[in-house]
């Protein structure tokens, strides 16, 4: 069973999407804590609900980026995830506390990697024009956005699109994309070596693309 930390500063709708499929049985693993930097992101209120320890930490305490980051992974470190996700979370985490957690560290992010990284992605697709937009799983590194890509789910740009359309139809396919992540990273078929995703043993060329049926092609 693959033991899962997630870190959010908002709604939580990534971590709802982990906590039903572990529900209903879909995904082998346990979510062992959720962590913020906001006190009053729903997303702690959607773990309590569901009877996981949730904690926030404000980084405003903290003399620095680095000090806040140490304090919050050594609390994470206290529940002994094998794997973390940032759903939704919106700060950069401090260099040496990626290195250390190399290949244990990964982000949703919603774009397809390597274009449109940071924020506001959706008026940057609408912005560039593009045909195709979607999220994308990455393992996390210092740099933004920069890691190795494990997985993509691509969502057509339609005529009118407005960045809030595209972010829903985005949002929706999300969800599927970071359980199937999820999943496969449960069943150890995923793994970060050399800095190249590995997919059942063998370095991948290109990211996993998630189907029509939410599960990898």
């Amino acid at each position: 069973m693959l033991r899962i930390a997630v870190l959010a500063s908002g709604r939580g709708s990534n971590l709802q999407a982990l906590i039903d499929a572990i529900e209903a049985r879909g995904l082998d693993a346990a979510i062992v804590g959720v962590f913020s930097d906001k006190a009053d992101a729903k997303a702690l209120v959607r773990a309590r609900d569901a009877g996981i320890d949730a904690f926030a930490l404000d980084p405003k305490t903290f003399a620095t980026r680095a000090e806040f980051d140490h304090a919050l992974f050594e609390q994470i470190d206290t529940a002994r995830p094998d794997m973390i996700f940032c759903a939704g979370y919106l700060r950069l985490i401090d260099e040496r506390v990626v290195s250390a957690r190399r290949g244990r560290i990964a982000n949703i992010h919603p774009s397809l990697l390597p274009a449109f990284k940071g924020l506001r992605t959706h008026q940057q697709a609408l912005a560039a024009g593009v045909a195709e937009h979607g999220a994308s799983v990455h393992f996390v590194t210092p740099d933004l956005d920069g890691g190795p890509v494990i997985a993509q789910a691509r969502v057509p740009v339609q005529a009118g699109d407005t960045a809030e359309t595209l972010a829903q139809r985005v949002l929706a396919r999300e969800h599927p994309l970071l359980v199937e992540t999820a999943r496969w990273l449960a069943a150890g078929r995923i793994g970060l070596s050399e800095d190249a995703v590995h997919v059942d043993g063998v370095a991948s060329a290109t990211p996993l693309q998630l189907g029509a049926n939410n599960r990898f092609a």
